[in-house]
């Protein structure tokens, strides 16, 4: 039986307001963890005061019992590519973190993640982390109206494989907004000019997730957490986006940027 395809939304003005906030709150509590992701601390701390945060701002963790999770983050060190779950695990020097945090403000849902360096990581680590934010950056650059989704793959796929990293192809970025998950699939590698077009009123993720080695994943047996099955580095960014008039904004930079908007031909040098 042939599925209906879901339709992609298409948002008005004003809603940019509501995922703008909620982006922004996302954003400051990635902030705030920077400073607490050191050798010693548990990833269910990390996982608590992200939760705390999230609440102590008016907001609900979106992951939390979506699905039947448990917890309000996914944290995924070193060969742990996504949907890492908090728990007893120690970080040690030299680790590398990513730390995929979604909350729900008055309805709205902002995404984000980020990777951390746990003290003094590898040469190999710190140019795959860099190597991933550039590609995502990349990704949003090529978003505006008129563009399509296999734009946005192509420039992120092009990057990394430049880089002689991977791609993984197992998971990929999603359209939200009042819904956490929705249409559009966006995949992390792709060919220009293919998939749908890009309209205004479009909100997305871009969230490309990079090996330092092969692009192959397994998930584990606890259902959520997919490793890199070379055992490979793997890195993530994640920002939740709007296509605007002329470009895009991204809702969830950083608030120390003191940028939330970009034309497509600035996005490259945030």
């Amino acid at each position: 039986m042939n599925l209906p395809l879901r339709r992609i939304k298409l948002h008005a003005p004003e809603d940019f307001a509501g995922m703008r906030a909620a982006g922004q709150l996302v954003a400051a509590a990635l902030d705030m963890i920077g400073a607490h992701v050191r050798p010693g601390v548990t990833t269910a701390e990390l996982d608590r005061l992200c939760h705390d945060f999230v609440r102590d701002h008016g907001a609900t963790p979106a992951s939390l019992g979506y699905q039947g999770y448990a917890h309000a983050t996914c944290i995924s060190p070193n060969h742990v590519v996504c949907h890492g779950i908090p728990g007893t695990r120690r970080l040690a020097e030299g680790d590398i973190v990513n730390i995929d945090l979604a909350a729900i403000l008055d309805g709205w849902h902002g995404d984000s993640s980020r990777m951390y360096a746990v003290g003094a990581v590898s040469t190999l680590a710190r140019r795959l982390m860099q190597v991933t934010e550039e590609a995502t950056l990349r990704g949003i650059a090529a978003i505006r109206p008129g563009a399509t989704l296999g734009d946005i793959g192509a420039a992120m796929q092009r990057h990394v494989e430049a880089a002689r990293f991977s791609v993984v192809r197992d998971f990929c970025g999603h359209g939200l907004g009042r819904v956490y998950h929705d249409a559009p699939d966006v995949l992390n590698y792709g060919r220009p000019g293919t998939g749908p077009t890009l309209r205004p009123g479009m909100f997305l993720t871009v969230e490309p997730m990079v090996n330092a080695g092969r692009p192959e994943v397994k998930v584990l047996a606890d259902g959520w957490t997919a490793v890199t099955r070379d055992r490979s580095l793997s890195a993530q960014y994640e920002h939740s986006v709007g296509v605007t008039e002329t470009g895009c904004e991204i809702f969830t930079l950083s608030p120390a940027a003191g940028v939330v908007s970009a034309e497509p031909e600035s996005v490259e040098r945030l």
